[in-house]
């Protein structure tokens, strides 16, 4: 009996043994993270059997965050704006593995393949030929066990966007109006595509073969295909009115449809349209702007929806009119389900629409946001300048909770690893916590534009009537004043 009992013991041993290593092993992460936000849809979640949510936690570096934290494996890669500074922790423990710089701006996500780091590096700054980015723009490859770079490789304009591995070849959108194409493992540029217009960050997504990417100067701005087995412009499709933003966004596709945004014209808003978006006051004012002729102009914000194959456009609807926003200026929009999920930090309100019809589902009223969101299970959780991430139900965009992190989230989005919200902010620090302590959240917020409300009156009746009848009153009342007092004088 006991020879037996010891038998099995050590059969138990053994298969533990065998079993064992595939558990330790179990990766936090993806094994790859090859484009802007790891997949088409530009929805970055990961789940891997048995491994669980992280407990909240923070990770703190020297600088501004301004780009989504890439997790692969059990480790995290972020970069800094000011500095350029490259972080690696590891996801699980906190703990800081190493740390590297670039040579300018890191906008750029830190992209992952078989243990090499892919960065781009730039800035913003017009030169005096109108390309954008000064002083040193390109792309490195760091060691993802060490840091060390591997190579670093020059280009003529900023590379904010960030770059997409592909069979060998990493690709780069650019500020001197290129696509870059490099190989993986000597960063040697084998050729530039040109574009003929700037890109800012808008980040190329690759779908089927093709890259799709939108820029902007010189005028017409345009959205652009170029197919990889050719190395050449497949088509682009000029957007006329567009003068801001679209060089900005980064598209997301689905189902051979593209999608992407942009501001178009500005436009002088009628006294109706301002007491319909922004309430009475607002009216007030702007009547008061209307005798001393200094009205403003509101940009709109729009969204575009392509045809991956020809670059026709689908469908195309106005998100709406507002401020006018410094940077970042177009929101980033996502897919998840058949439905397009965007914040607009023009109209400061966030948008469901239907991917194949561009029906708009809902909207829900909050704050300057300019980060694409992300879904999972049914919820879709965005994050904003306020610091705080809200969770919506994706179907109805009822609000589910809230959770105040900190700083200005924005422009890096966040992604859900393991049930685990991470996200990039401007005070430094990467956050991360449960997406169920977002659902269970309910931290004050109060949004910078409620919708006015509604009234029983007309337009005419309540920003024309009631000042006239107002001024009608006064003067009433004046009138009667000074027959009191003249009535006054005379009896004296």
């Amino acid at each position: 009996m006991k020879g037996q009992k010891s038998e099995w013991t050590g059969i138990l041993f053994i298969l533990y043994l065998l079993i064992a290593p595939s558990v330790t092993e179990a990766a936090f992460g993806p094994e790859e993270w090859l484009e802007y936000r790891m997949n088409d849809g530009n929805n970055p979640v990961y789940k891997q059997e048995g491994v669980e949510a992280l407990e909240a936690s923070t990770f703190q570096t020297g600088d501004e965050i301004r780009s989504t934290p890439v997790v692969a494996g059990n480790r995290m890669f972020v970069g800094n704006h000011n500095t350029g500074d490259m972080y690696a922790f590891d996801i699980e423990t906190g703990e800081q593995l190493w740390q590297n710089q670039a040579p300018n701006w890191i906008h750029s996500e830190m992209i992952y393949h078989d243990g090499t780091v892919y960065v781009g590096y730039g800035n913003r700054f017009f030169q005096g030929n109108g390309l954008r980015g000064t002083d040193e723009s390109g792309v490195m490859a760091v060691d993802a066990e060490t840091g060390e770079t591997k190579w670093q490789t020059s280009t003529g304009g900023e590379v904010m966007p960030t770059p997409v591995y592909n069979d060998g070849f990493v690709y780069a959108a650019t500020g001197d109006r290129q696509v870059y194409k490099m190989e993986a493992e000597s960063g040697d540029v084998v050729d530039e595509i040109d574009l003929g217009h700037v890109v800012s960050m808008s980040s190329p997504n690759f779908y089927e073969g093709k890259l799709f990417v939108g820029s902007g100067h010189p005028q017409p701005y345009t959205f652009a295909s170029i197919d990889l087995a050719s190395d050449e412009v497949a088509w682009q499709t000029e957007m006329p009115k567009a003068f801001a933003g679209l060089d900005d966004v980064p598209p997301a596709i689905e189902d051979d449809i593209v999608v992407t945004t942009s501001l178009e014209e500005h436009k002088q808003l009628s006294l109706k349209e301002v007491y319909e978006q922004y309430g009475l006051l607002e009216a007030y004012k702007e009547m008061g702007k209307s005798i001393t002729g200094d009205r403003k102009e509101h940009p709109e914000h729009v969204i575009y929806a392509m045809d991956t194959d020809t670059g026709e456009v689908l469908w195309k609807e106005s998100l709406g009119y507002g401020e006018m926003v410094k940077n970042n200026k177009s929101g980033a929009p996502m897919i998840y389900e058949g439905k397009v999920y965007v914040g607009s930090p023009i109209t400061k309100k966030f948008y469901a629409y239907d991917l194949k019809t561009g029906e708009r589902l809902w909207d829900f009223q909050n704050t300057t946001m300019k980060a694409p969101p992300v879904a999972d299970e049914g919820v879709v959780y965005f994050t904003n300048a306020k610091g705080f991430v809200h969770a919506l139900d994706a179907g109805t965009g009822d609000e589910i909770g809230r959770k105040k992190l900190g700083g200005t989230l924005a422009p890096s989005g966040p992604i859900i690893m393991n049930d685990t919200l991470i996200v990039g902010s401007q005070d430094s620090n990467v956050y991360a916590l449960p997406t169920e302590e977002i659902r269970n959240g309910s931290d004050e917020f109060t949004a910078d534009l409620e919708p006015p409300e509604r009234t029983q009156f007309s337009f005419l009746t309540v920003v024309y009537g009631i000042p006239l009848v107002t001024f009608v009153v006064l003067v009433t009342i004046l009138i009667v004043a000074v027959r009191k007092s003249r009535k006054t004088k005379i009896e004296k």
